[in-house]
């Protein structure tokens, strides 16, 4: 509490204490005028009055000295702790002042800097400036020089430029492509050779001719018979060409319809048999030969179902799917190569987790087609495809059968198996064999696609027409370009040529330097 407040209240207290004994001194003494008889009171009330004041009056001496003691006491730590603050302030006050020297200083300096950093932009605009005069005289010097002018020398740089991450980009590509290619072909390459080494099949030779064996050349006058009555009423009935030649022991049924030939073949063999050959004999051959093979087919249809482990085939289906038992492609009998198309369909299915029995049953139907389209217009993928869904086939097989040669979209992942099943089937070694003119021409027509296009100085074709080798001319197509190239020519391929199994396209662009030392 402040010094001066301490001996306001002291000396309140000390008048208060003066006031009360005043006041009780006149209470004395009123009440002794009231009772004048008592003198003895009166100064005894005196008294008493006097000692209390004279008590206020020490008390109140007392508390003011001793509030004056206490003010000298806090006044003396006042100044103490003022003087300190000012001890403070002035260390403070030091401290920044020599700060702002030392900022001072340092603003000099920045000053400084600043003013040779002006000079020196000065000093470097006039060098800018004479480089621009120089870098102008010298492209005027250049452009003379060079016959172009900048703009033309700029787009000559971009063309560079272009160029070479045209190779960049191509080198880019190629390197994607190959890590893309091999980690498929890594994984592709091990259910390949796991489901062909675990399948097998017969083969036997495509050909559109059977030969009945005589017992001796006699027999050929007795089927020929009187003016070809007998083998007129036989070509006639059988619907095929039987042909009689020098052959020894033998003549040759030919028919491109391979069920009809099959039928002709068995009646002639059993009419060359039995000996009697006349027109009535002959169609009763021909009708019991027809029922016979309509057994077979029948059976066929069955046992290839139960095979490929496919059930609920509609009888007809079965019945369509045994005639390719006597039908063949590229030397490879078709119904043989629908149950080893199955029977891969299913195990790549296993391995990637599709539908088997979709995929097995897409696959043994895929050729369906192949048993009709002797007799109706249409491919045989079209063909199988309605066929199947005339009986109610589902539609996963439907389109599956219909798209195994990319005629439709495919729709399903079963479709891709049966379409890879069937290239495994048709294009593993030994599967199938072509005759020596089909080869030659498949050949020719390989090296003549890939040498129509631009830019292609030679083409070969190699590895039996499984690959065509083409070399380009280095300076009219670049990296990317030859890519291009082997997409375009396997694309032209696909459309224009029919071939077993995949043909490789390799473009080799190469650029040669030849220097003699002399």
């Amino acid at each position: 509490m402040p010094p001066f407040i301490v001996l306001i209240v002291a000396g309140v207290v000390g008048i208060l204490i003066g006031a009360a004994g005043a006041v009780a001194g006149g209470i004395y003494y009123y009440r002794q005028t009231l009772q004048p008889n008592d003198e003895k009171i009166l100064d005894s009330a005196k008294a008493e009055a006097e000692a209390l004041r004279q008590v206020g009056r020490q008390d109140a001496q007392a508390a003011i000295d001793k509030a004056q003691e206490e003010n000298k006491q806090i006044r003396a730590e006042a100044d103490q702790a003022i003087e300190r603050r000012y001890k403070d302030l002035a260390r403070a006050e030091s401290r920044l002042d020599r700060r702002q020297s030392q900022l001072d200083k340092q603003t000099k300096k920045l000053e400084a800097r600043e003013q040779n950093m002006n000079k020196r932009q000065s000093r470097l605009d006039r060098r800018q400036s004479e480089l621009d005069k120089i870098t102008a005289t010298h492209t005027a010097e250049l452009e003379r020089i060079a016959a172009m002018t900048q703009d033309e020398a700029r787009q000559e740089l971009l063309h560079d430029v272009e160029k070479e991450a045209r190779q960049d980009m191509a080198r880019v590509m190629r390197e994607i492509e190959f890590k893309a290619k091999e980690q498929a072909e890594e994984r592709a390459r091990k259910y390949i050779v796991m489901a062909v080494q675990r399948v097998a099949s017969e083969h036997v030779n495509e050909n559109t001719i059977s030969v009945v064996t005589l017992p001796n050349d006699e027999m050929k006058g007795r089927i020929i018979g009187r003016n070809g009555r007998n083998i007129r009423a036989f070509e006639q009935a059988a619907g095929v060409d039987v042909i009689v030649d020098d052959t020894p022991e033998a003549v040759t049924v030919s028919s491109f319809d391979p069920v009809r030939r099959e039928v002709a073949t068995r009646a002639l063999s059993q009419l060359v048999t039995d000996g009697r050959i006349h027109p009535t004999r002959i169609e009763k051959l021909l009708k019991d030969a027809r029922d016979e093979v309509d057994k077979i087919i029948k059976k066929a249809g069955e046992d290839a179902a139960y095979e490929a482990n496919v059930h609920g085939l509609h009888p007809e289906i079965l019945k369509m799917l045994g005639r390719l038992r006597f039908r063949t492609s590229y030397g490879q009998n078709q119904l043989s190569h629908a149950v080893e198309a199955s029977k891969i369909a299913a195990m790549l299915a296993a391995e990637i987790g599709a539908n088997i029995d979709m995929s097995k049953m897409g696959a043994l139907l895929h050729d369906l087609g192949k048993a009709m389209d002797h007799d109706q217009e249409g491919t045989h993928a079209q063909l199988g495809a309605d066929f199947a869904k005339r009986f109610k086939v589902p539609a996963i097989v439907v389109n599956a059968i219909a798209s195994h040669h990319h005629e439709v979209e495919q729709e399903s992942l079963e479709a891709v198996l049966v379409e890879a099943a069937d290239a495994i089937s048709g294009a593993r070694p030994g599967a199938r064999r072509e005759s020596m003119e089909n080869y030659i021409k498949r050949i020719r027509t390989l090296e003549e696609i890939a040498v129509s296009f631009d830019g292609v100085q030679q083409a070969y074709a190699l590895q039996a027409g499984r690959e065509i080798r083409v070399l380009v001319r280095p300076d009219s197509i670049d990296d990317l370009g030859s890519m291009r190239l082997s997409r375009d020519i396997a694309k032209t391929i696909e459309e224009s040529m029919q071939y077993p199994g995949q043909i490789q396209v390799t473009v080799i662009r190469e650029t040669r330097s030849v220097g003699f030392a002399k």
